[in-house]
């Protein structure tokens, strides 16, 4: 694995990481407290201008067909500027990804240029509220009904519920038994009759607007469907190691911006005669801190550079998505701490960062979830058979 990036990786780093700090940044707080809920659409497609979105995604549909360690790049420095526009970096990698891989050239043709050009949001429709992180035991069903399908059930936490243009649903089109081999996946737009969306009151992530969706009687053209009747599930979740990895640089990027911010503070800050950095109770942390949090980005990068040469890196993938999340929680607490009640009141950003991150300790499958997967990576089924 090479710790340096190559002239083009910093060329993109440097438009990522200059859009960041002069159009999300100072606004970050911002966002939230408006209550509108929403990320402006117009912010969005100004990202998709500059190539920020889905550059991963083939040249021939509107990407720059780059690798995932430099999509891990360009994902690190939008989430130092702002946690939650960053979640539009993740999902288009993801849904992107999903639809190249799997949808018909027509499909493709239709919604991932919208993807990548910040016209269209793909949402994930997966979780179910009586399952939460048993994903495969899906009770929604797909119905044949003529040349199509009709839809039925209800999806929950659901990241850009009320602002997709369309979601890739996960339905049984087997029977209960089938398990993970009787889920199909299908692409419903957002508009089609019998599709509603609610949103939930978050503790934050509250402009991403995750909620629940609804489809009653949903009626789905049969080329809408991804993969093969009854392999949607097993076949589209092997795209699912490369979102952890993201997901791993989305959280620890603003607990390096909690990390940055806490040293200047620190270093300006006197007390009893000096500055607080003097003091090894208030560096100390802080370094932890750094060390904590470079490992965690070196976790990320080795997925992700695995990822790109084509080796297995699902072990790796679950480290990162549990240890980088529980990091930054840690990092921003300890730095909203060093600020005294400063840190603690909404005027600085260490609040809404640790509310915001800790979401994905829960999203994409908990720690306890990845554990499992690690374990099974090195012990095989073994390690979960007091499932069985």
């Amino acid at each position: 694995m090479r710790f340096q990036l190559n002239e083009d990786q910093a060329a993109l780093q440097e438009a990522a990481r200059r859009f960041a700090a002069e159009r999300l940044a100072p606004d970050y707080i911002a966002r939230e407290a408006t209550g509108e809920g929403h990320i402006d659409p117009a912010l969005i497609r100004e990202m998709g201008a500059l190539g920020l979105i889905g550059a991963d995604l083939p040249e021939a549909q509107g990407g720059l067909g780059v690798d995932g360690v430099t999509a891990g790049v360009i994902m690190e420095q939008i989430a130092y500027g702002d946690f939650n526009v960053a979640y539009i970096q993740l999902m288009a990698s993801l849904m992107g990804r999903i639809l190249c891989n799997n949808a018909s050239e027509e499909i493709v043709a239709h919604w991932v240029p919208k993807i990548i050009s910040g016209e269209g949001l793909v949402a994930l429709g997966l979780t179910e509220p009586r399952g939460g992180s048993d994903a495969a035991n899906l009770i929604m069903r797909a119905e044949k009904a003529g040349n199509g399908y009709i839809l039925n059930g209800e999806k929950t936490s659901i990241t850009f519920s009320d602002q997709m243009s369309a979601i890739i649903v996960f339905a049984r089109t087997g029977t209960p038994e089938d398990g993970a081999h009787g889920v199909s996946a299908f692409v419903v737009p957002a508009d089609e009759p019998g599709v509603s969306a609610s949103r939930f009151d978050d503790l934050g992530t509250t402009i991403i607007s995750r909620g629940s969706v609804n489809f009653e009687n949903v009626k789905i053209p049969a080329d809408q469907m991804l993969g093969d009747e009854g392999k949607g599930f097993v076949q589209i979740m092997r795209g699912f190691d490369y979102s952890r990895a993201l997901i791993g640089l989305q959280c620890i990027a603003p607990a390096q911006a909690s990390l940055d911010e806490t040293w200047a503070y620190v270093g300006e800050r006197h007390a009893f005669g000096g500055p607080l950095a003097r003091f090894q109770g208030v560096s100390f942390p802080l370094a932890e801190g750094e060390t904590l949090i470079n490992a965690a980005r070196l976790v990320c990068y080795e997925t992700l550079d695995k990822r790109d040469r084509d080796l297995p890196h699902t072990k790796e993938a679950a480290m990162a998505k549990w240890f980088a999340p529980k990091t930054a929680v840690d990092v921003i607490h300890n730095c909203l701490l060093a600020h005294g009640h400063s840190g603690y009141t909404k005027d600085l950003p260490h609040q809404q960062r640790l509310r915001d991150v800790i979401g994905l300790e829960i999203g994409d499958g908990t720690a306890q979830v990845m554990k499992m997967i690690i374990a099974r990576e090195k012990v095989g089924r073994m390690a979960v058979q007091y499932q069985q």
